[in-house]
């Protein structure tokens, strides 16, 4: 897959932060991009601005994946490259503080959303034989850090079933990648209601851009490699400090 040209790309959760930065290094590199998002203003103001098509729709949602890889298929025949972006902080807080919506809430949004998709992705990729799934997961999936626990649970999850799931398409020539990041430029701390970082510490953290260059790098990889899993830090973060 080193030419990007005629390739079909989803990224979930597209709209804004990594999402939107991974959809618009695919764009440059050519491919025809499809992005999901739940606020569909803000996807259609992101789409038109790097040049994919938006698509309405809740990743946790298994009619809503239907739909999706329906309406992408019937455009292009085939789907190349899906993008597992989607996720959120929902309640970053002790579990003692948790309660029973937030937690199922966190699960669906960093866990179960990308099952359904890779699920699915898997059947169509299996009869064109070939693909490349990424699964985004996070730092927090190989890290303990108070507060973080069920955010944690769902990425270490995720990290899980994509190692499965890579034992199970590789045969099929499909390959799947987790990437795990750490601190971003992105939104993500204000929706979980945390403190804002520091804008000198906040311009030295993971860009969407330069997350996007990094997925179409491991994209143009030989389809005979993989890259199995991708942790990237910042810098400025301190190995272990959240």
């Amino acid at each position: 897959m080193t030419d990007l040209s005629s390739t079909t790309v989803i990224v979930t959760g597209g709209s804004r932060g990594f999402g939107a930065g991974i959809a618009e290094a695919f764009v440059k590199a050519g491919a025809r991009v499809w992005i999901t998002g739940r606020n569909e203003a803000r996807l259609r103001e992101t789409a038109s601005q790097i040049g994919a098509t938006p698509f309405a729709a809740d990743a946790a949602d298994g009619a809503s994946w239907d739909r999706l890889f329906e309406t992408v298929l019937a455009a292009t025949g085939r789907i190349d490259v899906l993008v597992n972006n989607a996720g959120e902080g929902v309640r970053i807080s002790p579990a003692a503080e948790q309660d029973d919506d937030s937690v199922a809430q966190s699960i669906a949004s960093n866990l179960t959303g990308a099952i359904l998709g890779c699920t699915r992705a898997a059947r169509i990729m299996e009869k064109q034989g070939d693909g490349f799934i990424v699964n985004i997961g996070s730092a927090c999936s190989t890290h303990a850090w108070a507060g973080w626990g069920v955010y944690s649970a769902a990425k270490a999850g995720l990290l899980m079933f994509s190692r499965c799931l890579l034992a199970e398409l590789r045969p099929h020539g499909i390959r799947v990648t987790s990437v795990l990041p750490s601190w971003g430029q992105t939104e993500f701390t204000e929706g979980a209601n945390l403190p804002p970082r520091d804008r000198a510490v906040l311009e030295k953290c993971i860009a969407p851009s330069e997350i996007g260059d990094l997925l179409v790098q491991l994209a143009r990889l030989p389809s005979h490699l993989v890259a199995e899993e991708v942790k990237l830090w910042p810098m400025v973060q301190p190995i272990g400090q959240l």
